[in-house]
């Protein structure tokens, strides 16, 4: 019965760190160099309205769930971790929640709230635009890199099983 919760974690994980992945993925690789390319006013309306929608999306419940379920698999790796698969559901989890949540709490969520407070057609907004751009690209790499690999290392684990 235990085996079956953790099997099925690892899948939810493992598909939720998927689609997360894609979805950062396509900001870091083509979105934020568009909104680069629009102008600065244009870039930080369509950045906020993103950021306002996303919220209130299906984004909001996979993101969550697949952090509590990445977590709670981290912790019953500690407790499993003579198993096969043991080592990989450990590194999953940490890797997911303080390469992906965490960074996401830190970086890029204050990030957004500053963007989203600022006057987009202000001589301020153009440098906090220029900084967000790259910074806020830079902690999106590491949250695209830190979920594909924890989706890795949770199928890795589910084929250890």
């Amino acid at each position: 019965m235990l085996q079956m919760l953790i099997t099925g974690l690892l899948w939810f994980s493992a598909i939720g760190c998927g689609l997360l992945a894609g979805l950062y993925f396509a900001f870091s690789t083509f979105i934020m160099t568009a909104f680069g390319r629009i102008g600065q006013a244009s870039g930080i309306a369509a950045m906020n309205a993103i950021n306002a929608v996303i919220v209130q999306s299906l984004f909001l419940p996979v993101f969550l769930a697949t952090t509590a379920t990445s977590a709670a698999l981290a912790v019953m790796a500690l407790f499993r971790w003579g198993e096969p698969g043991a080592m990989a559901m450990l590194a999953g989890g940490v890797l997911y929640v303080l390469g992906m949540f965490v960074v996401t709490m830190i970086f890029n969520v204050p990030l957004n709230n500053a963007l989203a407070a600022a006057d987009p057609a202000s001589q301020e907004a153009a440098s906090l635009w220029a900084r967000y751009l790259t910074d806020w690209t830079f902690w999106n790499h590491v949250r695209t890199v830190a979920s594909t690999l924890a989706c890795a290392l949770f199928i890795a684990a589910i084929a250890a099983k």
